[in-house]
């Protein structure tokens, strides 16, 4: 097992992305803590993780809280002894839209769950870190944040910070041995591609898809594997990468 009695953290896991990596990081032997604002689905991937044979705990809280997130790295402390890997999966979108109709709340709200919360992870997570010499941070940010697509300007822009912000941690953690990394999918089958497309129909689908030169909308699992990888001893001379996981529509 690539990750066996690794403890992870992984933000937004009870659907989509993080909740194809949490699952992938339990069976190669990881112990999780599975977070998510939706407390049902976070622990429905608890128990489907623990009824598999896995170890998984739900933490709930919010990845723009404070509060919420240092509560988050002393739950994995306390319940599992120890953190090396935390996944920033957690994500928010705005409807594909004209970018002066987005909001200010809205604008607020898709910076504080894709950027700040890289901040705050690595506030509450960087001092376990250089005390236990070493540990893993994983960006999951988008293509967008590559190669923008119209109607999405803010969210973008938010994605393109958050590869930025996560490429400079690289650089100033990696004396103390932490590895900061970025997966870049494209959009994908979950619960933000009508948001993504502004409408879930057969037409938008097939537009979307038609700039993907592999074909095919990104599952949770492709990213979980690229996950794992940067997760696991194999990347240890690996940081600062960006990996495009998109059938290749970034080349």
């Amino acid at each position: 097992m690539r990750l066996e009695d690794k403890v992870a953290i992984v933000t937004g896991a009870g659907s989509g992305f993080g909740e194809g990596i949490a699952k992938r990081f339990a069976a190669e032997g990881a112990k999780v803590v599975v977070n998510d604002i939706n407390a049902a689905g976070g622990e429905r991937v608890a128990r489907e993780i623990a009824a598999a044979g896995g170890h998984a705990l739900f933490c709930p809280g919010d990845v723009s809280s404070d509060r919420d997130v240092g509560a988050l790295v002393r739950f994995a402390l306390d319940r599992f002894g120890d953190l090396a890997i935390v996944v920033n999966n957690a994500g928010m979108t705005h409807r594909n839209q004209p970018m002066l109709d987005v909001s200010e709340a809205e604008f607020d709200r898709i910076y504080d769950v894709n950027v700040k919360s890289l901040f705050l992870t690595a506030r509450h997570a960087v001092p376990h870190f250089r005390n236990r010499k070493g540990g893993v941070f994983i960006t999951i940010a988008s293509t967008a944040g590559v190669r923008p697509r119209p109607g999405l300007t803010w969210y973008n822009g938010s994605k393109g910070a958050a590869i930025v912000t996560s490429r400079s941690m690289a650089a100033e953690l990696a004396p103390d041995n932490i590895r900061v990394n970025v997966i870049n999918p494209v959009a994908g089958e979950t619960g933000m591609l009508a948001q993504f497309m502004g409408a879930d129909t057969p037409q938008m689908r097939a537009k979307f898809v038609a700039t993907i030169p592999l074909g095919r909308l990104s599952q949770p699992s492709d990213i979980a594997t690229a996950a794992v990888f940067f997760a696991s001893d194999e990347a240890s001379f690996i940081t600062g990468a960006c990996l495009e996981v998109d059938g290749g529509r970034c080349v």
